[in-house]
Parts: structure tokens; C-alpha cells; sequence
């Protein structure tokens, strides 16, 4: 991932927009209740072309993020390994360490919960991803942190890999600012069934 700076113009559209995002989210969420990562476990990610036994990095919801954990316990179901990622360092790509559901988990940062140091390191071919906003193309508005950006450039020169963001529809806006080194999902899935970026 490309070190230039981000321009101010661009840092000041992203922090606006994260203030507007965030608000909008949580409205989205109160309106749906847990509806909404029903709706996405059932749609499964047979859509992305990736068959079991695939690796699919998941998360551990924060806040007002959608939770992934009934499409995750559909995947184990199905035969896909699941991973949690772990944050080694500030700068640094996120680590995927094997994960089931039932495994125990420890707090670290930020009341994160990650995988125990002694479950195996993996790299994920599947990678769901947590978002505040997105767009067609496949911008995808974080937290400021990078951490996902630097993650998939890395995962992305050394093999095969999907990103797929987890959204509500209302989070998608018409353009999400972003510099050139930002990357792209390859698709969003949201209650309304999965969006393919930049067709």
C-alpha cells in the first residue's frame, strides 16, 4: 500500500462523512432490530464463486455493526474454515487466526475479541468486512485505521482473495471518498441480496 499522504480535501470528506455515517447507521439499526444479519445468513456467499473449504475471515461485531455471526455459523455449517483477524500493530496488516464458533477468545484493544495466540495462523480466501458506508465501485468508508486497505493490498499480491463488505442498504451513498491506494471490495452484501462493485 502506497505511503502518500492523504490530501486534506479527502481527509476532510471522510471524517464529514464518517460523523454523517455513523448516525444514518444507527437510525438503520434501530429500524431493523437483528433482521438484517438474519437476512444475510440466508443468503449465504454462494454468489462469490467460493465453494467450501474455503477460508472466510469474519469479525466480531463493534458497536452498530452488522453482526455477522449467523451467516459465520451457516459457513462452519456448510464446511467453509472460519478465521477472526488479530491486530499485531498500528500500521501493520491484520494476522487471520482459525476460529470456530465455541473457541475461546480474548480481549484486547477496544473491547476487540480475537483468537487465542495458540490457534494456527491462516490466509483467508473469503474476507467479510465491517464498514460504515460504500459505494457501486466498491469504495468502502472505514474508521480511519487502514487496517483493512493495508490488509487486502497484502493478501491481494500473494494470492486469490474476495472482499466482501456486510452493509445495510442504507448505507450505501453515491461516491465514498478515497485516495489511490484505497481498496476496493469486490462485493457488498446487504439484506437485499449481494451487490457486485464496479460493474
Amino acid at each position: 500500500m502506497s505511503s502518500a499522504p492523504l490530501s486534506e480535501e479527502t481527509k476532510s470528506e471522510k471524517k464529514a462523512l464518517r460523523a454523517a455515517m455513523k448516525q444514518v447507521r444507527a437510525a438503520a439499526v434501530a429500524r431493523h432490530g437483528t433482521t438484517s444479519a438474519e437476512s444475510i445468513a440466508a443468503e449465504g456467499i454462494g454468489f462469490s464463486g467460493c465453494t467450501p473449504p474455503a477460508w472466510v475471515s469474519g469479525f466480531l461485531p463493534i458497536g452498530e455493526e452488522l453482526d455477522p455471526a449467523p451467516l459465520m455459523l451457516r459457513l462452519a455449517a456448510e464446511g467453509y474454515g472460519l478465521c477472526l483477524p488479530v491486530m499485531e500493530a498500528k500500521g501493520k496488516p491484520l494476522l487471520f487466526r482459525a476460529w470456530k464458533p465455541g473457541d475461546l477468545l480474548e480481549e484486547v484493544m477496544w473491547g476487540i475479541r480475537e483468537p487465542l495466540p495458540t490457534a494456527p495462523v491462516v490466509e483467508p480466501d473469503v474476507l467479510l468486512s465491517p464498514l460504515l458506508a460504500f459505494d457501486a465501485q466498491g469504495y468502502r468508508l472505514g474508521y480511519g485505521g487502514g487496517f483493512y486497505d493495508r490488509t487486502l493490498a497484502r493478501l491481494r499480491a500473494i494470492k486469490s482473495v474476495v472482499a466482501i463488505g456486510l452493509a445495510l442498504d442504507e448505507q450505501k451513498v453515491d461516491a465514498v471518498p478515497h485516495a489511490d491506494y484505497d481498496e476496493r471490495v469486490d462485493w457488498v452484501l446487504t439484506p437485499s441480496g449481494p451487490l457486485r462493485c464496479g460493474t
